[in-house]
């Protein structure tokens, strides 16, 4: 029983250091603001968002295993932090995230259902991997746009700031008016199948929420 009290306790630990791991992206661009948002605060932020264009949109999906998915989608972030686009390629990440995820979950008697999960999410081949995804990257779209509202970025001073000159970044800044556009319209790729999502990113850009 004690070994039991002992993994529940050292599991919540474990996640509640996301309440204090900062997101990577505002900090990227210099965001202007006495408080970033928490990778924690981010994982109930795209819940919600999942939620409400489920139901708006009315899709035919296993809502209760998306919002599972969402739940421990960060799950690595505990061990290797919110790595950026720059700083790895994908295939890195996953197996950087996977080796995490395995130490993280190793006392954990859910380990292989909350394994199965991440690696359906990762995939992104079924229907609710992919929802979680696409809720997952308009979130942080959504976010950035907030902070625009807000007056937190200014393009022309960016100290530091990583990507500023890359190429692909470097082209949607040169078409679009400002950092949450550029940002909005650098992730569109990732939303093309499915026109709901499009639909929301050209909202997005054209009006303040």
């Amino acid at each position: 029983m004690n070994s039991k009290i002992e993994n529940s306790i050292k599991f919540y630990t474990l996640c509640s250091k996301l309440k204090d791991t900062i997101r990577k992206g505002p900090l990227t661009w210099n965001a202007n603001r006495s408080r970033i948002e928490s990778v924690a605060e981010h994982i109930y932020g795209v819940q919600m968002l999942a939620i409400s264009i489920y139901y708006q949109f009315s899709y035919k999906l296993d809502l209760n295993k998306v919002i599972f998915m969402l739940a421990i989608h960060e799950l690595e972030e505990i061990e290797i932090g919110d790595l950026a686009f720059y700083e790895t390629t994908r295939e890195e990440k996953l197996i950087k995230g996977k080796e995490a995820t395995d130490y993280i979950l190793k006392d954990f008697l859910g380990k292989d259902e909350i394994s199965a999960l991440l690696e359906e999410y990762n995939e992104r081949k079924t229907d609710e991997a992919i929802f979680a995804y696409h809720c997952d990257k308009l979130e942080c779209d959504m976010q950035m746009k907030l902070y625009d509202q807000e007056g937190c970025f200014d393009l022309n001073n960016q100290p530091n700031n990583p990507i500023i000159n890359n190429p692909s970044v470097r082209k949607v800044l040169a078409s679009e008016k400002n950092i949450s556009n550029a940002w909005i319209e650098f992730d569109r790729s990732k939303y093309e199948d499915d026109k709901n999502f499009i639909a929301i990113i050209e909202y997005l850009k054209e009006n303040e929420i």
